[in-house]
């Protein structure tokens, strides 16, 4: 009896500790993670360039009270997710928490998502499900694919539509991310609608027990294009006798062959051959150090410089630094061809990392906005959105499922000059509106002259060169140009009258005065009177507006009307 009583007393005396025990516990993992939090939110306050460019701190700050309610109760995995819901609110696809070791801890879906031609395809299942690979999802557990890929906004990291996609088609089968979102109750299975109605039930798995499912992959079993995406930063071969083809797959170095040799190598093929285009694919990159590219560039800008057709090819793949290269192609007047890209054009991005002090989360923090229209004239009126390819040709299902590369075959078949597309509102540059005058005086010849500010491969470069020659354009201080800056209607008058007296001719029409003309600048003044009186511009409400900008149509419409003066 005196033992029995010892052990229930000592049964007893653990129960009671318990508590006393259990306070202390959660009030450190509260305390912990309040500190992670904390870090997180005021770390990015400080580094992030813009943090609530696309959501006001006010919604920041009731996110992190609602975060806080939970710091002692959650699972590491909820924790993990209540941050990146928070740090999703950025807006920023640059700005990202990893999940790291605790991606081992979750459940999986033994399924992958493929998008196609608009649609949603089951490309992996279950043994079970094999009949049903490759058709068309509908919906999961009752919610259309656009519900489903929307929720997942909450917790990833996208600033526009085609990279939410992308990070959705990644996440796919993440049941943690369901179960969070409130799409699939914990522990439930994941059903997915199928074209004609059917349904697929899937369990979850832990993420050790998903290496040992045994599944089928529609991939696995296709064929592969000689253009597939392959395990190498950059490499090259010819297509046919009139087409050679680059894929470049990393902004990044290869160690074994430097870019400068590659492009050598590059040169040379081109070179011994007689090829009439020349494909440079980025569909499979997914950015790096933007400036890797430029030896081939240079290579690129001299074929094309001697008639070559250069056509550059992209898709959702596409992102960050490759992103900047596919705008530098557009830049030089090459065509892209494609589909929209993940990455937008202009965009916050040049990540820098920290850890958070308690549980070891990794994030990754834009440090600037990287906006390419202050650079190239190709970005002039894009901001945050997908790169748009000159000419849409998307990868098909049935070009997938017979190993064909759609884009590739399409340009191939299609072997005529491609032109970009036409953005007839965007803001009229300077570089486009001296290459507009430079047309309309018929391309003349000029000599190279040193501008500080161009890159060297511009479509435009030679009329600005002419320009500044003829005494059409001034640079603008320190050797520049400024060919990507929006030009004032103030100076495309000056150098529309500059461009006409080339040619001999001068204002002598009767124009009325403009009710604004205390506001044009003195310098502008001469050649704002002589654009009216030659009927090259003219007056709206009796204003001239000088520091209007113009768009790329009305440029047109200017250099139309000096080309039918000249004739």
């Amino acid at each position: 009896m005196r033992l029995w009583r010892g052990i229930l007393a000592g049964t007893l005396a653990l129960c009671l500790t318990v508590p006393v025990c259990a306070a202390p516990v959660e009030d450190t993992v509260a305390q912990q993670r309040q500190e992670d939090l904390d870090f997180l939110y005021d770390t990015l306050k400080r580094g992030h360039p813009d943090l609530f460019a696309n959501t006001p701190e006010e919604e920041f700050l009731a996110r992190r009270g609602e975060i806080e309610k939970s710091l002692a109760s959650a699972s590491d995995q909820t924790f993990a997710l209540d941050l990146q819901s928070l740090v999703a609110m950025v807006g920023d696809s640059h700005t990202t928490i990893a999940l790291g070791s605790l991606a081992q801890t979750m459940r999986y879906y033994p399924i992958a998502l493929t998008w196609r031609d608009g649609k949603w395809y089951l490309t992996t299942a279950p043994a079970a499900g094999k009949d049903m690979l490759g058709r068309q999802v509908t919906a999961v557990n009752g919610r259309t694919m656009e519900r489903v890929v929307e929720a997942f906004g909450v917790v990833l990291s996208a600033d526009n539509q085609v990279k939410l996609r992308r990070q959705y088609r990644q996440t796919c089968n993440v049941a943690d991310f369901y179960e969070y979102l409130g799409l699939v109750e914990k522990g439930k299975p994941l059903i997915l609608t199928l074209t004609g109605g059917e349904s697929l039930e899937i369990a979850p798995v832990a993420a050790e027990e998903l290496g040992r499912t045994d599944l089928v992959q529609m991939g696995a079993s296709l064929p592969q294009p000689a253009t597939a995406g392959r395990d190498q930063n950059y490499l090259a071969f010819p297509l046919n006798d009139s087409a050679y083809y680059i894929q470049y797959n990393s902004c990044m170095e290869d160690p074994d062959l430097p870019m400068e040799r590659f492009s050598g190598q590059v040169q040379a093929e081109l070179e011994a051959g007689d090829y009439r285009r020349i494909l440079l694919d980025l569909r499979n990159n997914g950015g790096g150090s933007d400036g890797v590219i430029w030896p081939l560039l240079e290579v690129l800008r001299q074929e094309m410089d001697r008639g070559t057709e250069v056509v550059g090819l992209i898709g959702e793949t596409t992102f960050s630094s490759a992103i900047i290269n596919a705008v530098e192609l557009q830049e030089m007047g090459a065509a892209l061809v494609g589909d929209l890209t993940s990455g937008s054009v202009d965009h916050f991005g040049s990540v820098g990392s920290f850890r958070l002090p308690n549980s070891g989360l990794q994030v990754g923090c834009s440090r600037k906005y990287i906006d390419l229209g202050t650079l190239l004239d190709a970005d002039a009126g894009r901001g945050v959105e997908p790169l748009e390819p000159d000419v849409l040709v998307p990868q098909t299902m049935e070009d997938t499922l017979e190993g064909r590369d759609t884009a590739v075959e399409w340009l191939l078949a299609n072997p005529q000059r491609l032109e970009q597309k036409e953005y007839p509102g965007a803001p009229l540059t300077r570089g486009r509106f001296v290459a507009l005058l430079w047309q309309a005086a018929g391309s003349p010849d000029a000599q190279s002259v040193e501008i500080a500010d161009v890159l060297g491969i511009e479509w435009y470069l030679p009329a600005i060169y002419w320009a500044v020659e003829s005494g059409v354009a001034a640079g603008t201080g320190e050797g520049g140009f400024q060919a990507a800056r929006p030009i004032t209607r103030q100076e495309a008058a000056v150098m529309a009258v500059k461009a006409a007296q080339l040619s001999g001719r001068a204002g002598q029409g009767e124009f009325t005065e403009p009710a604004d003309g205390d506001q044009i600048a003195l310098w502008a003044q001469e050649g704002v009177m002589q654009a009216l009186s030659l009927d090259l511009m003219e007056l709206r409400g009796g204003a001239f507006r000088p520091l209007d900008p113009m768009t790329r149509t009305e440029g047109e419409k200017l250099a139309g009307l000096l080309l039918q003066k000249e004739h």
